[in-house]
């Protein structure tokens, strides 16, 4: 046992030794007692831990299992109805008593938390913005649309939004032929969240799909097809869309940009994630912008 005892100080000097080096630098006696109290916390535990292990090594190699086993046995091998050790019994009481405390009262111990101050910190300055931008004139929203465009957009589109030949959408025009007629044909249920209807598949409109599909991609220049009449019933004559009933198929209107990056979008070239949460409503806004004034 004598043995063992000089080796769990040496065992835990050794942990505390290499704790300091570890973390040293951080924790400057007496200039933050939190830090201190961490620190004391730590060469608690470590103490506490060597030592109820040696505790129980010396226990599990000299004590004899003592006890009338329960009737549930296997040839003799089986639980004693002995109740717990009393140490475990209290352990197990401090720590939901601590854990309690700490949830509820205790973390960070009360006091101040880096954690707490970035949040702090990022809400005021994204609030700052917000009311800077709230006025800003359409110029402006243009540029500030074209510089988050080629931080977030770029990548997968390209600088020119023209969608890096065919892996990804052109984003210089609205739709494209072949976008419209794998909707007409299959359906479409992109923006859930703002046309949770979405669109069915399987309209009947013969051989005009094409017709339809082209005036739609041409930005509805030139004279509407009479089988469009359809289509207007949702997405409206000039196909600029409904609330809640059909997207706009004309241009990329705000509440369309901020429908696909909140949602994603699936397309015939493949699907898009959703940026939901990545952009404020601001610089959602100026994307659009920035998409119509390149579809000019």
């Amino acid at each position: 046992m004598k043995s063992m005892v000089i080796g769990g100080i040496i065992l835990i000097i050794a942990l505390m030794t290499g704790t300091y080096f570890m973390a040293g630098d951080s924790f400057a006696l007496g200039e933050d007692y939190i830090n201190d109290l961490t620190m004391l916390g730590g060469i608690a535990i470590i103490g506490i831990t060597v030592f109820v292990a040696l505790k129980y090594v010396n226990q599990i190699k000299n004590d004899t299992a003592t006890g009338d086993l329960k009737e549930d046995n296997w040839d003799g091998i089986g639980e004693y109805t002995n109740n717990i050790p009393t140490g475990w019994g209290l352990m197990l009481i401090g720590t939901i008593i601590w854990a309690m405390w700490y949830m509820f009262v205790g973390y960070p111990t009360n006091q101040f938390s880096q954690i707490g101050q970035y949040n702090e910190e990022t809400n005021e300055y994204q609030a700052k913005f917000e009311s800077k931008w709230n006025n800003i004139s359409k110029e402006d929203l243009v540029g500030m649309g074209q510089s988050v465009f080629l931080v977030q957009c770029a990548p997968c589109h390209g600088i020119d939004a023209e969608g890096i030949d065919g892996k990804a959408q052109d984003l210089t025009k609205r739709i494209s032929k072949e976008s419209v007629i794998d909707i007409i044909n299959n359906g479409a249920n992109n923006f859930k969240t703002d046309f949770p209807g979405g669109m069915p598949g399987g309209m009947a409109f013969g051989d005009d799909v094409e017709i339809i599909a082209e005036y739609v991609a041409g930005g509805f220049k030139g004279e509407q097809p009479a089988s469009f009449a359809a289509c207007a019933s949702c997405h409206g004559e000039n196909g600029e869309g409904m609330d809640y009933v059909a997207p706009n198929i004309k241009s990329y209107s705000d509440k369309v940009v901020a429908s696909i990056l909140k949602d994603g979008k699936k397309s015939v070239i493949g699907t898009m994630p959703s940026f939901d949460g990545r952009l404020s409503d601001t610089q959602v806004k100026a994307v659009a912008n920035y998409l119509r004034s390149i579809g000019e």
